[in-house]
């Protein structure tokens, strides 16, 4: 038995074909099948069942695939100890960013990241919280960026920073004349959200709830983007809240409608989560230190209530 077998069999598991699955190691289908086969022989059992379309573990294959999966990772950290001795920082390094929080810290911290890091082979993907504690759970991604807590068994959380909510009010509205707002102040009839699935919209319904119990009706505007929302609040269709690193790119009309909120400021706590058996923990410490250096100078804000991301209900 091979840690090469092992990971064969974990590439099959995963794409359940051979063909795929060999394309995704870099190697022939043949030789590909010829190793899972010769895993199979050795261990007298059959780990796939190739009659299925498309494959699918046997009862055993599933429980292998498991205890593969553990002995994959620590053959990596290895490898992994060997590079921090060394001092070395570098290698793939696959990370996801949910979507209201890519666009403004990006660009903030990438560049420095690349400068100082240049052996790092980042994959940045934009996903949803779920989509980022799924494949952190698979050993997809090696860590991301979310809104927490999360309150997963599995993933450990370490902040970067507070992000409080702004009011952004248009002409016309109700809460207009006000120069700072409270939290019993909104109301989810005249909010403008993101669609199902952010968690910025479930932290903003959660934000609401501390003081008034949901609204009965259905919400008629909702859209994908926080950008969208500005626009829709600018044809007064309603307000909406944006996070705070969203409002420093605003042009001067738009600045005129943003409306903080009386101390403690409502905030979202912003982390870098991953897999409690990560590897590269030399690489998540090189995130954490190059945001936290760039987000303190943009980021003021001391005295915040810290609003969870999870719609409970």
């Amino acid at each position: 038995m091979t840690i090469t077998q092992l990971e064969y069999v974990l590439a099959v598991a995963e794409h359940k074909n051979f063909t795929k699955a060999a394309e995704h190691r870099f190697v022939t289908q043949p030789t590909l099948s010829m190793q899972i086969q010769k895993l199979e022989d050795q261990l007298d059992i059959l780990i796939f069942d190739r009659s299925k379309k498309p494959i699918e573990l046997t009862e055993v294959g599933k429980r292998i695939v498991e205890q593969a999966k553990n002995i994959v990772n620590e053959s990596h950290r290895i490898q992994d100890i060997v590079d921090q001795q060394k001092g070395f920082i570098g290698g793939e390094f696959k990370l996801g960013i949910i979507p209201t929080i890519m666009p403004t810290l990006l660009p903030m911290f990438l560049k420095n990241f690349i400068k100082k890091y240049p052996k790092v082979k980042l994959k940045i993907e934009e996903l949803t919280t779920d989509e980022i504690i799924s494949r952190l759970n698979d050993g997809h991604l090696d860590a991301a960026i979310a809104a927490t807590p999360l309150e997963s068994d599995t993933i450990k959380e370490r902040v970067l920073y507070y992000e409080p909510f702004v009011a952004y009010i248009p002409e016309n509205h109700r809460l207009k004349p006000k120069k700072t707002i409270e939290i019993a102040d909104l109301d989810l009839d005249d909010m403008l959200l993101l669609e199902d699935g952010h968690c910025f919209r479930d932290g903003v319904i959660n934000l609401c709830q501390t003081f008034k119990k949901q609204s009965d009706e259905t919400f008629q505007l909702e859209s994908g983007s926080i950008e969208t929302l500005i626009k829709l609040s600018n044809e007064g269709l309603g307000m909406t809240l944006l996070p705070y690193l969203h409002t420093m790119e605003l042009n001067e009309a738009q600045q005129a409608n943003l409306h903080h909120f009386v101390e403690p400021s409502p905030a979202r706590e912003v982390s870098i989560i991953y897999h409690k058996s990560e590897l590269k923990m030399h690489i998540i410490n090189a995130f954490k230190d190059i945001i936290s250096g760039v987000i303190r100078g943009a980021i003021a804000f001391q005295n915040v209530q810290i609003i969870s991301p999870l719609n409970k209900k």
